[in-house]
């Protein structure tokens, strides 16, 4: 979880056009969002507790573009989260993608793969 905090951090800092990046909790989980961004949520649940996951916004395209570009390289919930096995490496480029796509959101939404 802290691994996945640090890449959001540090993505949002790399991402021009990112002025300011608002870290509080919403559902009691850490959640991330940006002015023209798709809110950005992590958490860890007791009923699998041999994993933990980045959650996205149902309604957005952001999970459905990530399964076509990126099948071979996460794990997905549905609509909405990227799924990672506790004992398993984060493809950390691969995410850093997904991460600038939600914080960039609103502004690229119409594009083809969200600017991917």
């Amino acid at each position: 979880m802290l691994a996945l905090r640090e890449l959001i951090i540090e993505t949002a800092r790399e991402t021009e056009g990112i002025i300011s990046l608002e870290e509080t909790l919403k559902w009691g989980e850490p959640s991330y969002i940006t002015k023209h961004g798709s809110t950005l949520r992590i958490d860890w649940k007791a009923k699998s507790p041999n994993q933990y996951a980045m959650y996205f916004q149902c309604t957005s395209r952001l999970v459905s573009t990530f399964k076509s570009l990126f099948k071979d390289s996460f794990n997905f919930d549905g609509k909405r989260a990227i799924i990672f096995k506790i004992d398993e490496d984060i493809p950390k480029e691969a995410l850093k993608h997904c991460i600038k796509a939600a914080l960039k959101y609103h502004k690229i939404k119409q594009l083809p793969t969200l600017g991917i």
